[in-house]
């Protein structure tokens, strides 16, 4: 069907604000998502499309990695998910003129969400040196310009090669096999940006750095906790199966500063009590801690749930699992017996009967699930917060049994696929040694450089050609400014896109856009229709095979542009049958199957409708691959940030329409915000104590070491009913207030989460200046 680029507003021009929403889903989500659909692909490609999502036959939502159901409903989707398809398989093409009226400084003036809605990248594009527009070119001259500036290179390290989470296993593998043939472990990844953290402290204490839970482990839970998360958003589908828990039985806490909506009540759309009654509730209590107070917390339990065993020897703790399984019992009790309460107190902004209240609840569970997203893992202290969790599920034995167990929710389709197929800077010993055997050529063994170090690197000079498949990592990584500065140091950038976003618009000297399918579509290659497949976030891995037509004959698939980029670059450099990869997806796998454990007759495993799920040593058989073969009690430092008089603690967060850096529309409907992002969300009373009003404007400021003023400016403010001494503002707008260097210790994850800031009171908008 022919399509125009709908009409765009960039401002907040037409900005309202009402109150925070009680509950999520219902019947506003089909309200919201099928029109949304309708408008966005037409009712063919609707239909074809969303009847196939997340079905055994069908293809993976390219947005969160939440597992499927056993069982598959008719609808196996979300709002959300409605959207992130309506987005990738909108009909609309960029066409070729479209370059002559933007420039490259001219995008870089557009929102976000005005750069997505002009439709689907559909031939390769290039920008030279000097020039300000991009400029159609021929696949083949765009891979020599890729294999020109990358072997020109002084050494493989000045070159870095990001990677999004949407990206499949065979992509990932046949990516990661070309940079390190190319000789560099230079792979960042979104990984480092959300969930290092988690995979640090998991591998340290457990072995093992993934959920230890399944699916069905959530309905058999008798508590669940969750931490730091907005599942009512960011993974939607997980409230159906806390609906399930709930009704089994389950007891739910939210640990949160913000009350979420989809944590208070859900109207499950596929139930008719969803629909036109109440909705569940889920949350029994609601814990509004302060940010970075969570390691305080459950420093505080554990001291609780400790002193509960001093009071009845033997009939609190599994002793039997700690004997056998754990070390490390004693220095802990040591430790939290220091613990001072009022110390908890300041940290967490609780009252003592809160947290007794939880430390009863846990005493009571058999069988404990905690699950936590980026609220826990982007702050200074995340590493150490995630090992308090483990170490408060160890107490117990709440690891290897059904119901039980650590389950952090990754928040991109194949993010942790992506980890397991050999993206990363520092794969381990094993796995290099694996692809050395597997293809003959020696992989380089010096860590590489992360998603922080590669702007590092930029900006210091040493890394001059960025290649990244997928992703929006100049939107997505904090400090915005030093980000874009930069980028636009290096000789080439080069993004594999399905649409526009803001990385086309800030780039290197030269730069390259080279357009690519997307899940939803058909990849046909030489052999005939291939599938690919995902990892979800509870370790198990299934096939992904789309339905639609490509939006055009000149884009090629992920797997197909990194095997010429990898011809192109490599030449007859190392004994890889590229050709073969692209021609036929089956014979990545098989490779697979000889460097990947878990994944042995990957081809026959991957052709069960049902999939297969990965072995876990803690989860299956109580088995911890730590370097003592124990889980570890981990003896962790409680330290609060200190929030000087007048300034207070910035979070960021993505708003409802929305996935990571991808707008759907300016809305967040479950916080009452309509057509606008620019918003910064206080309590009341601090507002009062600053001497500012609800609906004032700001300009924030961030107040970091390095001295450098970082600004965010004219915010309009919203009282909300969020923690005292917090305050929340819209990833990726707010990204510009987080230094470069505040990073989680260890894992080097952006420390989004705890920014201290001050509040300038600002004249409004002229919004008659900027709306388009």
């Amino acid at each position: 069907m022919d399509k125009k680029p709908p009409v765009v507003h960039d401002s907040d021009a037409e900005l309202t604000v009402g109150p925070p929403k009680r509950s999520a889903a219902g019947l506003p989500s089909l309200v919201e998502s099928l029109p949304h659909s309708l408008g966005q692909m037409g009712p063919s490609r609707m239909w074809k499309s969303l009847r196939a999502l997340n079905q055994k036959d069908g293809f993976d939502c390219m947005s969160c990695a939440w597992p499927d159901p056993p069982e598959r409903k008719l609808a196996e989707f979300c709002e959300n998910g409605a959207k992130a398809v309506g987005w990738e398989a909108d009909p609309l093409k960029v066409p070729s003129d479209f370059w002559d009226g933007n420039d490259v400084e001219s995008l870089a003036q557009r929102s976000e969400y005005w750069l997505g809605q002009q439709g689907r990248l559909v031939e390769p594009v290039y920008k030279p040196a000097g020039a300000g527009h991009y400029r159609p070119i021929s696949w083949d001259n765009a891979f020599r310009i890729v294999a020109r500036e990358l072997n020109a290179l002084d050494s493989p390290d000045e070159a870095t090669f990001y990677t999004s989470g949407r990206t499949s296993n065979e992509a990932a593998f046949v990516y990661q096999l070309f940079v390190r043939a190319f000789g560099t472990n230079n792979l960042p990844d979104c990984s480092n940006m959300c969930h290092e953290s988690t995979g640090l402290a998991l591998g340290e204490t457990l072995g093992v750095g993934k959920s230890a839970v399944t699916y069905t482990d959530f309905a058999k839970a008798d508590l669940i906790i969750i931490m730091g998360q907005n599942p009512g958003t960011c993974h939607p589908r997980m409230l159906t199966a806390l609906e399930e828990a709930k009704l089994a039985g389950a007891s739910i806490v939210a640990v949160n500063p913000l009350p979420e909506a989809g944590l208070i009540n859900f109207k499950n759309p596929q139930r008719p009590r969803g629909l036109v009654g109440k909705g569940t509730d889920l949350a029994d209590q609601f814990m509004q801690i302060r940010l970075a107070g969570d390691m305080a917390l459950l420093q505080a339990v554990s001291k609780r749930v400790v002193e509960a065993e001093e009071a009845a020897p033997g009939a609190v703790l599994d002793h039997a699992f700690i004997e056998e399984h754990c070390q490390g019992l004693a220095e802990f009790k040591a430790h939290v017996a220091s613990l001072e309460e009022r110390d908890v107190l300041a940290a967490t902004g609780l009252r003592t009967a809160e947290i007794d209240e939880l430390a009863s609840r846990y005493l009571r569970a058999e069988k404990v699930i905690i699950t936590w997203a980026m609220g826990l893992t982007q702050h200074k202290k995340a590493v150490a917060t995630i090992k308090e969790i483990v170490n408060l599920l160890l107490l117990r034995g709440n690891i290897g049994k059904p119901g039980a167990g650590p389950s952090p929710i990754r928040g991109h389709s194949n993010v942790q696929g992506d980890r397991t197929m050999g993206i990363w800077e520092k794969m381990p010993e094993p796995f290099l040694n694996a692809l050395q055997r597997e293809f003959g050529f020696n992989p380089p063994r010096q860590p590489g450089a992360d998603s922080v170090d590669s702007i590092r690197g930029m900006r210091d000079g040493r890394i001059k050609v960025l290649v990244a498949l997928g992703g929006n990592l100049v939107h997505a990584m904090s400090d915005t400014t030093a980000a874009e500065a930069a980028v636009r140091k290096t000789r080439l950038s080069v993004q594999i896109s399905t649409k526009l976003n803001r990385s086309h618009a800030v780039v290197g000297e030269q730069a390259l856009i080279l357009p690519t399918m997307g899940r939803t579509e058909i990849d046909r290659q030489a052999s005939g229709e291939q599938f690919v497949t995902v990892e979800d976030t509870v370790c198990a891995v299934h096939r992904s095979a789309g339905r639609l037509e490509p939006i055009s004959d000149k884009v090629l698939s992920e797997v197909a542009i990194v095997c010429r980029m990898a011809r192109a670059v490599l030449g007859d450099r190392v004994p890889v049958d590229w050709p073969g990869f692209e021609r036929n997806y089956d014979s990545i796998r098989e490779h697979i199957s000889h460097v990947v454990p878990g994944f042995e007759n990957f081809n026959q495993k991957a052709r069960n409708r049902d999939g297969f799920v990965l072995p876990h040593g803690p989860r299956d058989e109580r088995k911890f691959p730590t370097a003592t073969g124990k889980a570890i009690f981990t003896v962790n430092d409680l330290e609060t940030i200190q929030v000087p008089p007048g300034r207070l603690l910035l979070q960021t967060v993505r708003a409802h329409d929305q996935f990571n850096t991808t707008t759907y529309s300016m809305n967040d409907r479950y916080r009452g915000v309509k057509k606008g992002r620019l918003v910064l969300f206080a309590h009341r009373d601090d507002l009062a104590d600053l001497g500012l009003a609800d609906g004032g404007y700001v300009d924030v400021h961030s107040e970091a070491d390095d001295g450098v003023d970082r600004v965010l400016r004219q915010l309009r403010l919203i009282a909300y009913p969020t923690a005292r001494g917090c305050v929340t503002a819209y990833y990726p707008e707010a990204n510009v207030l987080v230094p470069l260097d505040s990073t989680a210790e260890g894992s080097n994850t952006p420390a989004s989460k705890s920014v201290v800031v001050r509040l300038e009171p600002a004249a409004p908008p002229d919004f008659g200046a900027s709306a388009h």
